[in-house]
């Protein structure tokens, strides 16, 4: 079995985040896209996020519908600062059979090699790199020097060339957060079982 490993704060989770995982399960043949929200991302300590209980439950909503798509909360029970490291060793032992991927957009990828115990990650997972439409190159990356001493050049260069493309959407979490602040609509950027879910929880309210 071949699961993908899409993490984040999903703070919310919006349509975009679906449509790299369906990218990633459609051109990598992955069996399963399993989302983990984090407890406390190392790089997003200075942000209060929305309750956790919060962003699990409109993840279960947007990802309710689609066979494929699970959610983990193995970052969530675990608490504490999500190091990422971790997350793949308690999949692996939940899973001993399957091949897992670790599915990293271009900036998270530059920063691997400064994520903590990467070459343990690359011991637990292969990375998939996604590549957004018009808006990304990582052909760059196959000659970036700290990724050549992490990856060793031809794993590299096999990352780079089995890259999941997908269409540039240009729609971020900070971008709801900042319409909801306002009063402005954010409809057709999520699902609308998460829409509905953020008005009535009143999430993302200045005052």
């Amino acid at each position: 079995m071949r699961i993908g490993v899409f993490g984040g704060s999903f703070d919310p989770v919006h349509l975009g985040h679906l449509v790299v995982a369906e990218s990633c399960r459609e051109q990598a043949g992955l069996d399963r896209v399993v989302f983990v929200p984090a407890g406390v991302p190392p790089h997003k300590r200075d942000r209060r996020l929305a309750p956790a209980a919060d962003r699990l439950a409109m993840l279960r909503l947007a990802t309710g519908g689609h066979d494929a798509f699970e959610v983990s909360t193995v970052e969530l029970d675990r608490g504490g600062v999500s190091y990422t490291v971790d997350t793949l060793a308690a999949l692996a032992a939940a899973h001993p059979t399957a091949t897992l991927r670790l599915i990293l957009g271009p900036d998270a990828l530059v920063d691997l090699p400064a994520w903590h115990e990467p070459a343990r990650i690359l011991a637990l997972a292969e990375p998939l790199a996604v590549e957004r439409e018009s808006l990304d190159d990582m052909t760059a990356l196959a000659v970036d020097r700290r990724l050549a001493d992490l990856f060793g050049a031809e794993r590299l260069t096999r990352l780079v060339a089995e890259r999941v493309r997908m269409p540039a959407i240009g729609i971020r979490a900070s971008l709801i957060r900042e319409r909801v602040a306002t009063g402005r609509s954010i409809r057709f950027l999520v699902p609308r079982a998460v829409e509905a879910f953020i008005r009535t929880g009143g999430l993302y309210r200045t005052g």
